[in-house]
């Protein structure tokens, strides 16, 4: 449970390729900018002897763990890690007493890190509380999961909240140049082929433990790092898609045409091609929006909602597990009666106005709320709908020039079935029909 940053026996053990490639400093940190400058929290808590309590908030792999090292490495402090899938009151409280001792003996503080801090329950954060209310430890905790849910009020406000970022293609790209190049991971002995480099980028999917671990299994089998070779290490096939390029466009046109064919397995398929190759899943999202309401429509008004939903999921959950609420919106999409009469209204609409169609807006019409309307007759002749049965009452609503045009044609597909009726109606009895 316990570590010693500095201790001879971690030295001596063999580490995996990512705790060896762990920055010394904050200036070796890559990624998350915003939180690394000059003047920043974590800044003022290197340079300060003051304990300070932290919770890290951010995706996996985005650099938690190596933050709270790089705290109690450049510092000087004594350092225990307690992962919260396994620890219980006792091991904290174990650490607490053992934290105060070290401190009141050599005066030497210590950085105590808590992994997975959301899985602790209500008598495991409480016991925290004294270390960090007393500034016995400087508390971090790590954590996966919306803390403002997952992390006791008194804990909370008791530290200062850091919200960690997906690391960019670019910063997972250094990540893995540097591993290759630095002593401390290949030294140069290994050859990585920017194809190849292409791919751990794309599996790594902004998780730099991921791509230093896939890595390090293709740096095993041979020190000629090929596309191959990475396939062979990871048993992941690379999937031939370039972002900027043609299997981009051909990919998400074929992907919108499946679900608009209400072919589910098809869509399905195009959905993990891009997931796999490394697709922004909120392009995904945004895609599947649109097409709710440009083929879908009001035919299942359902759908809107699902695909709304599902693209905040993405932004609040992020991959991997985002790819479950993708398929939900995909299948939701692909199988529900299709109109594309909310497209075609809006674009007929937007044709008229473009082709100067426009006309002056009816006097009833106009607004009468501002001094001086009423002399200019506008509002005047207006009549109030909810005054009269049913909502409705014949008047003009529209400018004479576009009178009689029709933009609004629904379908008789699924939920639009009696919407099209009733439009029917209305629409007759308005025109005077």
């Amino acid at each position: 449970m316990e570590s010693l940053f500095d201790s001879a026996a971690e030295e001596a053990t063999p580490q995996p390729l990512a705790v060896r490639m762990r920055p010394r400093t904050l200036d070796e940190v890559i990624g998350q900018r915003h939180l690394l400058g000059p003047g920043t929290p974590l800044r003022r808590l290197v340079e300060s002897e003051a304990p300070m309590s932290l919770f890290l908030w951010g995706p996996p792999g985005t650099g938690k763990t190596t933050l709270a090292y790089v705290v109690a490495g450049v510092t000087k402090r004594r350092f225990v890690e307690i992962s919260a899938v396994s620890a219980g009151v006792k091991d904290v409280r174990a650490a607490i007493d053992n934290a105060r001792r070290e401190l009141g003996m050599t005066g030497r503080q210590t950085v105590l890190f808590v992994d997975e801090v959301h899985r602790f329950n209500k008598a495991q954060q409480d016991a925290l509380l004294p270390a960090v209310e007393n500034r016995w430890v400087t508390f971090i905790g790590a954590t996966t999961e919306n803390p403002f849910f997952s992390v006791i009020s008194p804990l909370l406000s008791r530290s200062l909240l850091l919200t960690l970022e997906s690391l960019s293609d670019d910063d997972i790209r250094e990540v893995l140049e540097r591993a290759v190049r630095d002593e401390r991971g290949l030294g140069g002995r290994a050859t990585l082929a920017p194809q190849a480099l292409d791919h751990l980028v794309r599996l790594a999917g902004g998780d730099a433990r991921r791509s230093l671990t896939y890595l390090e299994a293709a740096a095993l089998l041979s020190d000629d790092i090929t596309v191959e070779v990475v396939e062979k290490a990871v048993d992941k096939a690379a999937v031939r898609y370039d972002r900027q390029g043609d299997q981009h466009y051909d990919v998400i046109s074929a992907f919108i045409k499946s679900m608009r064919g209400s072919d589910a397995d098809a869509a399905l398929h195009y959905l993990a091609r891009m997931i796999e190759a490394g697709e922004d899943p909120r392009f995904i999202a945004r895609r599947i929006v649109i097409f709710a309401s440009e083929d879908v429509g009001l035919a299942d008004p359902t759908c809107l909602q699902t695909a709304v939903a599902v693209a905040q999921a993405v932004q609040l959950i992020g991959l991997p597990e985002a790819q479950i609420n993708l398929a939900h919106a995909v299948i939701h999409c692909a199988l529900a009666p299709k109109s594309n009469a909310v497209v075609k209204a809006i674009g007929a609409a937007v044709g008229d106005v473009r082709r100067g169609l426009i006309g002056q807006v009816p006097g009833h019409l106009r607004d009468a709320h501002y001094p001086g309307a009423a002399k200019l007759g506008h509002g005047e002749g207006y009549k109030y709908p909810h005054d009269f049965d049913h909502g409705l009452v014949r008047q003009d609503y529209a400018p004479e020039q576009v009178r009689e045009r029709r933009y609004y044609e629904p379908t008789t597909h699924g939920a639009e079935a009696p919407v099209a009726d009733r439009w029917a109606r209305i629409r007759d009895f308005l025109r005077g029909a």
